[in-house]
């Protein structure tokens, strides 16, 4: 069940920007966001000498994944963790340097098509949105307590969303006669709070103040701005990171990253650049590379991804 409602996003390419980096028996690679284990899988099958790490914060995907990543044993270490703990990860396990990572950002396909999770705004569902539903706030909790300035702002942030106010208006009275528990309340506030020039464009009217929430709830931005550094750091030398994310707040930010990892910060004129100035990172996409159009026709969530490279060239330094 899980392999037919899963199709990887950018599979071939990422296993190629990848490949030259996990050649060698022993090489290590990690999917920091294992999912359905589809990336995964493909790593553990193309790599028959690679070794995998692969983290999430979701129980039910672990459980998933590791009925599907079974057959290939020892190979693959599954670990309950929210990927800015890499570092804490891979010290428990006793690996000093990784060959690969990966990041596959973005809502799994298991918690979009699950109704009960509350992540999608096509369907009824409690309004949750954790990725770890063992800890943390709802989303029903963020909208009944926050205060109207902190839900525009993440309305306006996180969901890129020109109508915050007017939504955020419409929720806080709406929250007064009762409190928000299921997401077809919301969507329906949001129809009706929106002008109709704003419901003619761009899919879903709902579709931002829900990816604003989800972000909120599940602090995806600041886990992202932790991980991606932390990522870069346990690589070795040689070593290659590729990045799939699915909105402009995310790209912007591996984006910044891997610019400045791959930048020459020596101040101008010095005949030679010290090493410590010295760029750490070689950039392996020009910009950020999109899907093809065959990919997008077999697989709409494909559409809005977006996929950055980088190989480490030399150490950081003090």
């Amino acid at each position: 069940m899980s392999q037919s409602r899963h199709v990887p996003v950018m599979l071939q390419r990422c296993l190629d920007l990848l490949a030259p980096a996990l050649k060698e028996p022993g090489a290590v690679v990690v999917d920091c966001t294992l999912g359905l284990g589809g990336h995964s899988e493909a790593l553990l099958e193309r790599f028959p000498e690679a070794r995998l790490v692969a983290l999430d914060r979701d129980k039910e995907a672990l459980r998933l994944s590791g009925e599907r990543l079974a057959p290939y044993g020892e190979r693959a270490t599954l670990v309950h963790a929210v990927y800015d703990e890499l570092p804490e990860v891979l010290d428990r396990l006793g690996i000093p340097r990784v060959q690969g990572v990966l990041f596959d950002l973005g809502v799994s396909s298991m918690q979009l098509d699950e109704a009960d999770r509350g992540f999608a705004y096509a369907q009824d569902a409690p309004l949750d949105m954790r990725m770890d539903q063992t800890t943390g706030m709802s989303a029903a909790e963020v909208l009944n307590t926050y205060p109207p300035g902190e839900l525009v702002r993440i309305l306006r942030a996180y969901g890129e969303e020109k109508q915050a106010k007017r939504i955020v208006s419409a929720v806080v009275r709406e929250r007064e006669k009762e409190p928000f528990t299921n997401s077809a309340r919301l969507v329906e506030l949001i129809r009706a709070a929106l002008p109709q020039a704003a419901k003619r464009t761009g899919g879903n009217p709902a579709k931002r103040t829900f990816q604003a929430l989800r972000i909120e709830v599940n602090g995806e931005l600041s886990v992202l701005e932790r991980a991606i550094p932390a990522a870069v750091e346990a690589i070795g030398v040689g070593g290659r990171i590729a990045v799939l994310s699915y909105q402009s707040l995310e790209d912007r930010l591996v984006k910044q990253v891997f610019a400045a990892g791959a930048a020459n910060t020596a101040p101008p004129g010095l005949p030679v650049v010290p090493e410590r100035y010295a760029p750490r990172l070689k950039l392996l996409t020009r910009g950020a590379e999109l899907p093809t159009e065959e990919e997008i026709a077999e697989n709409r969530r494909a559409a809005p991804a977006r996929l950055r490279g980088a190989e480490r060239i030399r150490e950081s330094i003090g």
